[in-house]
């Protein structure tokens, strides 16, 4: 494994964040639906009672009402707070200046100087990962991030970005990527192994798979709006892990099945960013902390997610 750099070791210290994609998404989370802003409020100030202090938000996310949700939130509170943002290669956004451009319109939104981690969000064949990596590597030189990461990248681009960031004398933080008990492609395809072996972070966002992996969904009873759409076929499918996760669940003094979820991944050496809407689910993301799975039980869990997946 890589030597960790200072200036990365605070993530390889964070055991779970909370993702803010729920914050302001209208359109596939139906914010100001069937959840408030009031609500998420109490989500973000009971996360940083619990200790959850890492957040991770884009630009993207409710065209930007994330970040500003994000900076009023932050504004009263006297907790510390680490911020993790992205920026979105947009078609007409694909030279070096753009980055740095979209990291200070983020910084505006949040009311911050810097961020501690500014993420590429998306790789696109329209700009090249080296002219992304000029771009983070200025908004370092510039202070307006302490550290830098990738999303959605696979083992060949991230080894690219690792390298061009080299160059500058710039570590590489992060890779987040979609991972969960039933998305477990970083894994097969070494994609897990090969952060470890860097030095950089694997972030797992979706690690409740939209809510699929909380117990709460079934073929009868389904996600509301497009997640019914995604999951339709897969929820007849997952009964039989659902029902392991609650018997883990039970052998460990009541966890739910999202924090059976949530402690798989920590196990498995990922940082999850499981969304919270309310104060209820915050608390229970929570509660993923402060235990562990044993090895037998994750390998149980693999098996079960295994033959979910085939």
């Amino acid at each position: 494994m890589a030597e960790i750099g200072h200036e990365t070791r605070f993530l390889h210290a964070i055991e779970m964040g909370l993702g803010a994609w729920q914050w302001g998404d209208r359109i596939f989370w139906q914010f100001e639906q069937g959840y408030s802003e009031g609500e998420v409020h109490d989500a973000f100030k009971v996360s940083v009672e619990q200790g959850i202090r890492f957040i991770d938000t884009a630009e993207i996310y409710g065209n930007g009402l994330s970040e500003r949700l994000l900076g009023r939130f932050m504004r009263e509170t006297d907790q510390p707070v680490l911020v993790a943002t992205k920026y979105f290669p947009f078609p007409w956004r694909f030279r070096v200046v753009s980055v740095p451009r979209a990291l200070k319109n983020s910084l505006e939104r949040i009311g911050v100087e810097s961020v501690d981690l500014y993420q590429v969000h998306w790789p696109t064949p329209l700009m090249s990962v080296d002219r992304m990596m000029d771009g983070m590597a200025e908004c370092v030189k510039n202070g307006m991030t302490r550290t830098v990461g990738v999303s959605n990248f696979d083992q060949t681009q991230m080894l690219t970005a690792y390298s061009a960031l080299a160059r500058r004398d710039i570590p590489l933080a992060s890779n987040q990527v979609h991972y969960s008990l039933l998305n477990r492609k970083a894994e097969k395809n070494g994609l897990l192994a090969r952060c470890k072996e860097l030095g950089v972070r694997l972030i797992a966002y979706s690690p409740l798979e939209k809510g699929l992996l909380t117990g709460k969904y079934d073929a009868v009873r389904r996600p509301p709006g497009t997640r019914g759409g995604i999951y339709g076929g897969m929820l007849s499918k997952i009964e039989p892990l659902l029902k392991l996760m609650t018997i883990i669940g039970q052998d460990h003094g009541g966890k739910t099945n999202a924090q059976v979820a949530l402690n798989w991944l920590i196990c498995k050496g990922a940082l999850p960013i499981p969304g919270a809407k309310n104060m209820r689910q915050a608390q229970e993301n929570a509660g993923a902390l402060g235990w562990r799975l044993n090895e037998e039980e994750i390998a149980r869990l693999d098996a079960l997610s295994d033959k979910v997946l085939e």
